[in-house]
């Protein structure tokens, strides 16, 4: 339930609505916009009778919302989300690009790239310590280590980092990490979601490979119902029936999930694509379409890399790319000033 109360509500007014709210073991979520301050209720509200609440002087209209996810949702939240990363700020229809190799494989490595991904832009290093591989013969990274080499990167660029955990029980070795990476398989993990939700980093959350709009924003709800309302929506491609690409980059996932949600919405082109030479033209595409962020695998050899090295930009490729980026992402402000 959505209550939209009228501008400037007088402060005791406000205050007895939310006592009256509480003992209805209801939990409000107050937004101060602009013009309008939003109660959302979170809980069972069906009891609440609509007419009355709809009667209090300060009250400008009361709505039922029938999405299951509630703190998810713009209808409880109309502005946009925006995660300040150590400085760095994603959402707010801003461009925030993610860059660094698919895994951690060694300090000259990281560092390497951490180093040229910064000078051409990049706000933030992402690098995977944990590896989910399908084969369990695969290159599985270099877990704690990799963590500890990621931090010599942030050490030495000022980078914040960003990687993925697998597993509960390796939630004490992220203590450092800035922004934590759930990916697709683990998106529906719900002991895992709820273990984040009492955390205060940001979570980078990622679609699954099958699943819906709405099931990727249940699960952001998992972490934000437990306390933490810093969930980035990221966006890595889909399983269709095309076999070409490694996936289907769903560009209508950033209108959408904007449209349902105030969330920040990445989109993870390498994934997407598994091929480096799409990369570009789908990372432009999503710029267009309006994303807050990219994440992009970025590698000093890609040929020699132990995981996803045909999906992973070089450094020049990379320095390259963030120059359309700008050109592009000055062209979408240029664009959303046109008014009719």
């Amino acid at each position: 339930m959505v209550i939209i109360l009228k501008e400037n509500p007088d402060p005791n007014q406000l205050e007895n609505l939310l006592s009256w709210i509480k003992e209805q073991h209801v939990t409000p979520h107050i937004t101060h916009g602009l013009h309008q301050t939003i109660l959302g209720l979170v809980g069972d509200t069906a009891k609440i009778d609509i007419e009355l609440l709809g009667q209090m002087e300060i009250v400008e209209a009361v709505r039922r919302v029938q999405e299951p996810f509630k703190n998810a949702n713009r209808k409880f939240h109309p502005l946009d989300t925006i995660i300040n990363v150590n400085g760095s700020k994603i959402g707010g229809n801003s461009m925030t690009v993610i860059a660094g190799p698919c895994s951690v494989e060694s300090e000259e490595q990281i560092i390497t790239v951490a180093r040229s991904v910064k000078e051409s832009g990049a706000k933030l290093l992402r690098g995977g310590a944990f590896k989910p591989r399908t084969s369990p013969y695969a290159f599985q990274g270099l877990r704690d280590e990799g963590i500890r080499l990621l931090l010599e990167a942030k050490k030495d660029t000022g980078l914040p980092i960003v990687t993925e955990i697998m597993d509960l029980s390796q939630l004490e070795l992220f203590a450092d990490v800035d922004v934590i990476q759930v990916g697709a398989r683990n998106m529906q993990n719900f002991e895992l979601l709820k273990q984040l939700g009492h955390s205060d980093k940001p979570i980078l959350l990622k679609r699954g490979l099958a699943n819906t709009y709405q099931e990727l924003l249940m699960s952001a709800e998992y972490i934000m119902a437990f306390g933490n309302d810093n969930v980035i929506l990221c966006e890595r491609g889909v399983r269709t029936f095309e076999t070409y690409t490694r996936n289907t980059q769903d560009i209508s996932a950033i209108p959408a999930l904007k449209t349902l949600s105030h969330l920040p919405v990445i989109i993870d082109p390498s994934h997407a694509a598994g091929v480096a030479r799409f990369v570009p033209p789908l990372s432009l595409a999503a710029v267009a379409a309006g994303a807050d962020g990219l994440i992009i695998e970025v590698h000093n050899n890609p040929a020699c890399a132990k995981c996803d090295g045909m999906q992973s930009l070089t450094m020049p490729e990379f320095r390259i790319l963030m120059k359309k980026i700008k050109v592009m992402t000055d062209a979408r402000e240029l664009c959303s000033s046109i008014t009719e």
